[in-house]
């Protein structure tokens, strides 16, 4: 991508959001009373049109990554291309390396949209996300319309990335941990054990974590101390799925809402409802709200 002169800004209140639909339809702030709820997208990130600078972007026809490049459906193979050098394998889909249309836009909503056609991608589909901001918070809806030949397996998410303070703590409820294999990818599921479950606000690991949390409850807290506030993320029931990034080597943190389990394309499991694959007929749609909520911490 070249440089970057047009994006979106929406708010209402004390909350302001800022868009940047040529890197990936992504979110470049969100920010409540002047704090930063997620990282903000430097000018030099946003003049090099860099998509793993922002502060959101979304997932889809799918989230995280398909071991292999290659899955099985429907009796036969199909094959994705490598797309995050030097990863070896598809991670996210497609929709994050693409510019995004302005459909919408106004003081305080905005609509992106974007058509990809088969091709060098596996999927032809039509994606939507249409961008709320309330005094509340900001609300996020996505919408995912296969409009290819045949059914295919989709899944969509978000991926938000933000800023580890020393003193940030996360909480949220899930039933499963999913291990993780070489290369990043998503391995069996077990019983979530007491040293990694977050049902009660606790820090960041001091160690790597890059885990799908599976059965996620649908709700995830993060707070700020330092900024003195906090950040609610609210997930429709289509989001089973929640994962957590978190590199104690890096300033940054993600902790991503997504529909289909991290590897669920690999196990093949399309009728099973815990790995929340969507299979979509020529035509259909599949639908799935987010919404953000700041709030004060109390002091």
């Amino acid at each position: 991508m070249g440089a970057i002169s047009e994006w979106v800004n929406i708010g209402s209140g004390a909350l302001e959001v800022a868009l940047v639909p040529q890197i990936g339809g992504s979110v470049s702030s969100l920010r409540w009373r002047g704090i930063d709820l997620m990282r903000r997208l430097s000018d030099e990130e946003r003049e090099a049109g860099n998509v793993l600078g922002i502060a959101m972007f979304p997932m889809t026809p799918y989230a995280n990554r398909i071991a292999g490049n290659a899955f099985e459906f429907g009796g036969k193979s199909w094959l994705v291309q490598p797309n995050n050098p030097p990863e070896k394998f598809n991670v996210h889909g497609s929709g994050w390396q693409h510019a995004w249309t302005v459909t919408e836009a106004g003081t305080a909503d905005a609509r992106l949209s974007l058509d990809i056609n088969a091709g060098a991608d596996l999927h032809s589909y039509r994606a939507t996300q249409t961008f709320g901001v309330s005094d509340e918070g900001l609300r996020v809806t996505m919408t995912l319309t296969n409009t290819g030949a045949i059914s295919l397996p989709f899944g969509f998410g978000l991926h938000p990335w933000f800023d580890r303070d020393p003193d940030v703590t996360l909480q949220f409820r899930a039933r499963r941990f999913y291990l993780e294999e070489p290369d990043g990818i998503s391995g069996d599921p077990i019983t979530l054990p007491p040293e990694l479950d977050f049902t009660a606000a606790r820090p960041l690991p001091d160690g790597w974590r890059n885990n799908d949390y599976g059965g996620w409850g649908g709700e995830a807290t993060i707070h700020f101390p330092t900024r003195g506030a906090g950040l609610r993320i609210k997930g429709d029931a289509v989001f089973k799925h929640l994962m957590l990034y978190a590199d104690p080597t890096k300033p940054y943190f993600c902790v991503e809402p997504q529909t289909n389990a991290s590897g669920a394309f690999n196990r093949g499991r399309w009728d099973d409802p815990e790995e929340g694959v969507i299979v979509l007929a020529t035509g259909e749609s599949a639908v799935g709200t987010v919404t953000f909520t700041p709030f004060a911490l109390k002091t």
